[in-house]
């Protein structure tokens, strides 16, 4: 079998499985579509325990109800429970998902949304049909071919995306100048070791835990993976939260360092954007 022969069995593997994908969304059977999605309220936080591992996430016991039987759940998250709790006080809302008519197994998640229709793969998988055309032009008929198939798509979509990533730029920044200071405190320093299985080289992850009280009485106990200086040292000092009312899950130590990297992130998306479409309008010229 030739090189087209196997970009053609590339191009129908992949495209078949597309089609499965957007055939089984269609139908409302996707493992996404399935998908229970109620909303659960945190009733009680554990203080996480001095040297443990943040692996867990913050031990928390929430109530959730089922949508289609209206039954009443509590449960904890001991054990795998999707994602890792890292901010939480009493009375907040997350995300419960679960298999249809299986609530048992069911899977924290701090996206509060609805839920997709399981589109992923199948996306994917016409990406690859795609990429698999690209390189095979760039091989028949020349390199130009190869920055025009895929720095083109890429810069149509650096344009498309921008608008939205200057409107999420201010409205972080107005987030950052609207938070609210209170006192806060390290509370435990989590340690997690870890051993590479090829060369034996252990490293160390620490996590900090801070609490903090809002202004209107939340509790709120949290992760703090970023803003102190010798995190292994801190247990036990008093830091300034900044948080954002509406929701003290965002909050920062240093505002400034905050809004300095929000700023470089933005140049950073701007620049990549003026790449890709050189690289694009080379490819075109070079045709």
């Amino acid at each position: 079998m030739g090189r087209h022969g196997y970009l053609v069995l590339w191009c129908v593997v992949f495209g078949a499985l597309a089609l499965v994908g957007y055939g089984r969304s269609l139908a409302g059977v996707t493992r996404a579509q399935r998908t229970v999605r109620a909303k659960g309220r945190i009733e009680r936080v554990g203080e996480p325990r001095h040297g443990s591992s943040p692996n867990d996430g913050i031990a928390v016991v929430v109530s959730f109800q089922d949508p289609s039987t209206g039954q009443e759940f509590t449960v904890t998250n001991d054990g795998e429970r999707g994602e890792r709790i890292s901010v939480a006080w009493t009375g907040r809302e997350i995300g419960v998902h679960y298999p249809r008519g299986r609530p048992h197994a069911f899977r924290f998640t701090s996206d509060l949304s609805e839920g997709g229709r399981g589109l992923g793969w199948p996306a994917f998988a016409v990406f690859l049909v795609y990429a698999g055309l690209v390189v095979a032009a760039a091989i028949d008929w020349g390199w130009p071919w190869a920055l025009l198939g895929f720095c083109g798509p890429w810069a149509l979509s650096g344009v498309y995306h921008l608008p939205g990533n200057v409107r999420d730029r201010k409205r972080r920044l107005d987030e950052l100048a609207a938070m609210a200071a209170v006192p806060g405190r390290v509370v435990a320093v989590l340690k997690n070791v870890s051993v590479d299985a090829d060369d034996g080289h252990t490293s160390t992850r620490l996590v900090p835990v801070i609490t903090f009280t809002t202004l209107d009485g939340r509790a709120v106990t949290a992760y703090c993976e970023s803003g102190l200086r010798d995190p292994a040292g801190s247990r036990g000092l008093d830091v300034t939260i900044h948080y954002a009312p509406d929701d003290p899950a965002v909050f920062v130590l240093d505002v400034e360092a905050e809004r300095r990297s929000w700023k470089r992130d933005m140049v950073v998306n701007v620049v990549g954007l003026l790449v890709v479409a050189a690289a694009a309008v080379v490819g075109v010229v070079a045709l």
